[in-house]
């Protein structure tokens, strides 16, 4: 079986602060030699459980790496009873160039899993996440927004699964998060995702989409670095006592919560993120770019519940994502 060339340059079973890199050989124009150094931390303390906690899964959402940078500083290993694997930059070279994808091969590490060992750079980082890194973990975070093209209201998610008992641990520990909103997800294709691997391991698995727009707020950051230390706690590893908060439970399931646009155009948003809306109801326009004297078309909520998520630039093309509705539970 081909060797990944990744190589860590820090322990994974010393206890202990280590800061370092996952180091990608990659061969370019101006470094033949050279490498992608991906940033990790890892905190250990005894052989307690181990969470894996990872942002810059795409390279334009922020709130994750914020975070991260700041647990990898701030968590002491008399903090914890086990392990913290923190990779701030999942995708690294999307990270430095702000873009959803990797400049290098143009691949979304979210749908590129499993990924080969003796593939692009970016099924390079996928294999060894898959093979060393999720095997280690318990519990795995991977933090997400809207990136440039969405905007969201602030949520953790779990999936719906085959396995119920996997599902409903998940979603204690999405509970655990305590956004200030949880929900019950289903992909529109989770093929090749990083979530679909670390769940087909049998691992406790918890996303979030924590707003968007390409850029981070205060208050998402605070949703974020609050999750992250719940998440902890939740799973036995950080000692201290959650910071809890109420949380509106949704569900995102079927196709009647996702609304794409049949048009290219000018994006009218007429409901706000958080707006509680009804089948039916008009939720957005598509105007003409070239020419004065057309009505819009007219985009209608297929179900009823709350706007979670929406398309975030002015402009809109045929099937881009418009609007998110999820139905309130609870």
């Amino acid at each position: 079986m081909q060797e990944n060339p990744i190589k860590p340059t820090i322990p994974f079973d010393k206890d202990g602060v280590h800061h370092g890199f996952l180091r990608l050989p990659y061969s370019r124009d101006d470094s033949a030699w050279g490498c992608i150094m991906i940033p990790i931390c890892v905190i250990r303390n005894g052989d307690g459980p181990t969470a894996l906690l990872t942002g810059g899964n795409h390279g334009d959402e922020y709130e994750g790496p914020i975070a991260l940078q700041n647990l990898a500083v701030s968590l002491k290993p008399s903090d914890i009873n086990g392990r913290v694997i923190i990779v701030p930059a999942f995708n690294y070279p999307a990270f430095r160039s702000a873009t959803r994808t990797s400049p290098i091969d143009k691949c979304n590490l979210n749908r590129t899993f499993p990924g080969k060992p003796d593939g692009t750079a970016t099924e390079k980082i996928a294999d060894y996440f898959q093979n060393t890194l999720i095997p280690l973990a318990h519990i795995v975070l991977d933090i997400h927004s809207g990136g440039k093209s969405l905007d969201f209201i602030p949520f953790a998610a779990a999936h719906v699964l085959p396995d119920k008992t996997q599902e409903a641990t998940c979603a204690a520990a999405m509970r655990a998060f305590n956004a200030p909103y949880s929900a019950m997800l289903e992909e529109i294709d989770s093929v090749g995702m990083y979530d679909t691997a670390v769940e087909q391991q049998g691992k406790t698995f918890v996303s979030t989409e924590l707003n968007g727009g390409g850029s981070a707020t205060a208050r998402s950051i605070a949703i974020a670095k609050k999750g992250i230390r719940n998440i902890l706690i939740h799973a036995e590893i950080l000692i201290g006592e959650p910071e809890t908060a109420p949380s509106v439970n949704l569900d995102i399931t079927g196709d009647n919560c996702f609304l794409f646009s049949e048009h290219d155009g000018l994006f009218e948003p007429l409901t706000d993120l958080g707006t509680t809306v009804e089948e039916g109801q008009l939720v957005a326009q598509v105007w003409p770019l070239d020419r004065t004297g057309v009505n819009p078309v007219e985009y209608r909520a297929r179900q009823s519940g709350i706007v979670a998520g929406r398309h975030f630039p002015g402009l809109i093309k045929i099937g881009d994502c418009m609007s998110v509705i999820g139905r309130i539970e609870g």
